[in-house]
């Protein structure tokens, strides 16, 4: 039986933690801090859960420097509940801006400001998204699903990545060909890193980076970064809202639980993460007046007006997730201080990875345009996606110990998950497994 340090897992999610982090909560989950009690029996309303859990939102705030501005969530439904939270609390904070400047112009004549936001819902409300890889798609198309009561086309697709790079995924538009909506949209969407395609921003769009960041001037921003979270600094402030999802739902295979960030960076299943602005929590119109003017209110465990005002404890949580994603943070402030410590360490990572596939182009194809390629999810073919030449290299790799390498299965190949527990000396191991396979089996040239 193999140990820990035996195996080097580059799995996609769920994902590696650190092990000391594990050993403390295989403790915990039996006899949490000789209280006699699991983490996973103890009441979410207990005294305990409550420390877990503010101890859990400092360490975040103190790791990525959140501002005051903004509150920290913890909640469920995975990717695919946040692709419809998003839609539900972003329209209504839409909505309830224009409800409030109508209110203005007719002195609070309710009958002409409900005739004034009805007819802006049908015919201004819009949405726009940056669809760079299968989860921003995803997101996009619940979006459509969601408002198409409405009618026309409220969600604008402001750039699909497939259009200039054969029906495939693999690049990111340059920004002077988006299509955004100029004027007062609801926000824009993106995901900050794709892992089915291996596709990351390497920074926000600058299209994004430059508008105002709050109050009713400039587009709110939206950003899935579930899966590259806690692997760079962020500036959060530019964000309206940022989330982190355990458990999302692959586009192309609906009945396949696929993963999330929160598996992937932050801790283990179960939780969802939410960083919102608290203005947009405090600007949220009745769920009447949204009803009348033909939105649907947000159901009450996706609302984060709800979830926020209970302490992220409206419903039971997971204290021993919340718990293990604590110790994960906690350690990252002890090794590194901040975040520009591990971000180096991912870039290296990344930088050397990347380095030895490109040294060997005849037996391996990176897929995403080297602009764009993501230093969490790297993507690559083996022979130009010979079925036979990708088997035995995963034939050689698991015989090292190396697992976890198969690509997604939408889209084949081989896909190496850097995440943040991956150490150094694992992905050290896998250059080699990577240089030799290339050395061992060469390819004919004639």
């Amino acid at each position: 039986m193999p140990s820990r340090d035996e195996v080097a897992y580059f799995g996609a999610g769920p994902a590696p933690l650190p092990t000391p982090v594990l050993e403390k909560g295989a403790q915990a989950f039996v006899n949490y801090e000789n209280t006699g009690l699991s983490l996973a029996e103890i009441s979410h309303r207990s005294p305990t859960a409550n420390q877990v859990l503010s101890d859990t939102k400092a360490a975040l705030a103190e790791l990525l420097g959140i501002p005051d501005s903004h509150e920290i969530l913890f909640m469920h439904g995975g990717g695919s509940g946040e692709f419809s939270a998003v839609v539900f609390n972003m329209v209504a904070f839409w909505v309830e801006k224009r409800r409030r400047l109508a209110e203005k112009e007719f002195n609070g004549d309710a009958d002409k400001i409900l005739e004034r936001v009805r007819a802006e819902v049908r015919n201004d409300l819009r949405l726009d998204y940056l669809v760079t890889g299968s989860w921003s798609l995803k997101a996009s198309q619940e979006a459509a699903n969601l408002l198409q009561p409405l009618g026309g086309h409220p969600v604008n697709v402001a750039t699909d990545a497939r259009e200039k790079n054969g029906g495939k995924f693999g690049t990111i538009p340059s920004e002077d060909t988006w299509q955004l909506t100029p004027n007062d949209c609801a926000f824009v969407y993106y995901c900050d890193n794709e892992t089915v395609d291996g596709v990351e921003f390497p920074q926000i769009p600058e299209n994004l980076a430059s508008q105002k960041t709050s109050g009713d001037a400039g587009t709110p921003i939206v950003a899935d970064m579930s899966s590259n979270f806690l692997s760079r600094r962020v500036d959060v402030s530019k964000y309206a809202v940022i989330f982190v999802s355990p458990d999302s739902m692959n586009p192309l295979l609906a009945a396949e639980p696929a993963q999330g960030g929160a598996q992937k960076n932050i801790g283990i299943t179960d939780i969802t993460l939410v960083i919102v602005r608290k203005d947009i929590l405090a600007a949220q119109p009745s769920p009447a007046f949204l009803h009348a003017v033909g939105v649907w209110s947000p159901p009450v465990v996706f609302s984060w007006p709800v979830i926020a005002k209970n302490n992220s404890l409206y419903n039971t949580l997971p204290i021993f997730s919340i718990w293990i994603a604590g110790e994960v943070m906690r350690s990252l402030l002890k090794h590194h201080g901040e975040l520009s410590g591990q971000e180096k360490l991912s870039n290296a990572k990344a930088q050397i990875l990347y380095q030895v596939l490109d040294a060997h182009p005849a037996t391996y194809q990176v897929v995403p345009h080297t602009s764009v390629r993501s230093r969490m999810n790297i993507c690559f073919r083996v022979r130009h996606g010979d079925a036979e030449s990708e088997k035995a290299f995963l034939r050689n790799a698991e015989a090292r110990m190396l697992q976890g390498l198969k690509g997604h299965r939408s889209v084949g190949g081989i896909r190496i998950s850097n995440y943040n527990a991956v150490p150094m000396a694992n992905v050290e191991r896998l250059v080699a497994c990577l240089e030799d396979f290339a050395g061992q089996n060469p390819v004919n040239s004639t």
